[in-house]
C-alpha cells in the first residue's frame, strides 16, 4: 500500500510501485554523485532546481541582486513534454504509468514554467520505415488502440490524456506525419533562437543529440522514483565526448531499441571505444568517411567497414537525426508563466478514468487505483 498526499499542487510521493523501463539510465557514476554532494551538477537533486531557478544569495550590495535577477530572466526556461513514452509500464502500454510519471513532474520539475506537449502524429514514422523497414517494426502503437476495457472507444485514450494536459494548461501538440522526436527538436530550436533555455522531459535518448549550454533532458527514472536532469556535463562525463558527435556515434553503434543496426553487425569488433576515438579525431561520420576514402584511419578490419558499409551509415544518419524543419511554430501565449489552479481536479478526474473514484467531501478526496496485484492508493487534500 502507498500513500501519495496531494496539497494544492505540491506532492509528497512515496510508493513503493514503479513503472519498469527498457530505458538506459546515467551511468552509476552520475548517480553516486548525487548522493556524494548536495550541490552536485550531475542528475541534479530536485530539492535544488525543481519548480524554478536555485536563489541566489546575496548580502553585499544592490548590485548583487540586479546581477541575479537578470540572470534569472535571461534562463527563463520552456519544457517539451514528450507524452508517448510515458504512457508505458516496460514494454506494456499503461495509463497508470502517465498519471504516475505527469504527477511526479508537476511535483518535482516544473510548477509554473511553460510547458508544452508533444504527440506522435498519425504515420510519424513512416518517412524513417521507408528508409528502414527495422525501424520501429517491434513497437505496439497504443494511443489510438482499445484497450481491454470495452468501456473505451478506439482514440479515447489518446483524447483523455490531451483533454487532462489542456485543463492544466500545457498546450497540445500534434502534426500528423511526424514524430514527436521531430517536432520538438524543431520548436525547441525556435525557442533557442528566441533566447529561451530548453528542458526536454522525456526517457528517449534521441535527445542527446540536441544537449548544449542551453538545452537538457529531464528523464523519468523508475529506479529512483523521480525525474533526473540530465544535462551537458552528464553527456560528456558518459560519454568521453562532445554531444554534437553523439549522432555519428549512434550511426556506427546502431540503436537496439528503434531497430537500427550498427556496423558491428557487419564488423565485428567495431565497438564504441573504436568509434569514440575515431570521431575524436574526425569530428563527425561524414568527415571519418571521407578520410578512410583516400588514407587509412583504422586497422584492417575498420578501414573495411568505413568503406564498404558507407552507404549503410549515411543510411543509419538518415533515420537517427532529428528534423528541425517540421511545419509548426511557437506560439508566444505558449510561453507563458503556466497557470496550475486546475492541476489538483484535473489529476483527481483523470485517476477516477483509471481507478475507483470517491467523491470529493469536504475539499478531500480519495482515489484508490488497482494495477493487477498492486495497489497505488493516492489521498488529497485540497486548500482552497
Amino acid at each position: 500500500m502507498a500513500e501519495v498526499w496531494i496539497q494544492s499542487i505540491s506532492f509528497s510521493v512515496s510508493l513503493p510501485w514503479r513503472p519498469k523501463t527498457s530505458i538506459r539510465s546515467p551511468p552509476t557514476c552520475i548517480i553516486k554523485s548525487i548522493a556524494s554532494s548536495s550541490s552536485s551538477c550531475c542528475c541534479v537533486s530536485f530539492n535544488q532546481t525543481v519548480g524554478g531557478h536555485v536563489s541566489l544569495s546575496s548580502k553585499k550590495n544592490n548590485n548583487d541582486v540586479i546581477t541575479s535577477t537578470s540572470k534569472k530572466i535571461k534562463e527563463k526556461r520552456v519544457f517539451f513534454l514528450d507524452v508517448n513514452p510515458l504512457c508505458y509500464n516496460g514494454t506494456s502500454p499503461s495509463l497508470r504509468s502517465f498519471y504516475y510519471w505527469i504527477s511526479l513532474f508537476f511535483s518535482q520539475v516544473s510548477h509554473t514554467d511553460p510547458v508544452i506537449a508533444v504527440f506522435d502524429g498519425e504515420g510519424g514514422n513512416q518517412y524513417r520505415r521507408e528508409l528502414l523497414p527495422s525501424y520501429k517494426a517491434h513497437r505496439r502503437k497504443y494511443l489510438r488502440e482499445s484497450p481491454s476495457s470495452p468501456r473505451y472507444s478506439r482514440g479515447s485514450l489518446h483524447h483523455a490524456i490531451a483533454n487532462f494536459l489542456q485543463k492544466c494548461n500545457i498546450p497540445v501538440v500534434e502534426i500528423e506525419g511526424h514524430e514527436a522526436d521531430d517536432v520538438v527538436a524543431t520548436l525547441a530550436e525556435q525557442a533557442l533562437q528566441s533566447g529561451l533555455k530548453v528542458v526536454i522531459g522525456s526517457p528517449d535518448k534521441d535527445f542527446k543529440q540536441l544537449i548544449s549550454e542551453d538545452v537538457q533532458i529531464v528523464m523519468p527514472m523508475p529506479e529512483l522514483g523521480r525525474w533526473s536532469f540530465y544535462t551537458l556535463k552528464h553527456y560528456i562525463d558518459q560519454y568521453t565526448c562532445d554531444p554534437s558527435s553523439d549522432l555519428s556515434l549512434r550511426c556506427i553503434l546502431g540503436d537496439e531499441v528503434d531497430g537500427v543496426p550498427g556496423i558491428q553487425h557487419v564488423a565485428p569488433g567495431f565497438g564504441r571505444k573504436t568509434a569514440v576515438k575515431l570521431l575524436k579525431k574526425h569530428g563527425s561520420l561524414e568527415n571519418l568517411l571521407s578520410a578512410s576514402k583516400v588514407r587509412t584511419v583504422g586497422k584492417e578490419y575498420v578501414q573495411e567497414a568505413l568503406t564498404k558499409h558507407g552507404d549503410y551509415l549515411r543510411k543509419n544518419y538518415e533515420v537517427l537525426r532529428l528534423k528541425k524543419d517540421v511545419d509548426v511554430h511557437l506560439k508566444d501565449e505558449w510561453l507563458n508563466k503556466r497557470d496550475t489552479f486546475n492541476d489538483v481536479v484535473a489529476l483527481s478526474d483523470f485517476a477516477k478514468l483509471l481507478g475507483q473514484p470517491q467523491k470529493l467531501k469536504d475539499k478531500k478526496h480519495l482515489v484508490s487505483l488497482k494495477s493487477d496485484s498492486n495497489l497505488l492508493q493516492t489521498k488529497s487534500s485540497v486548500h482552497g
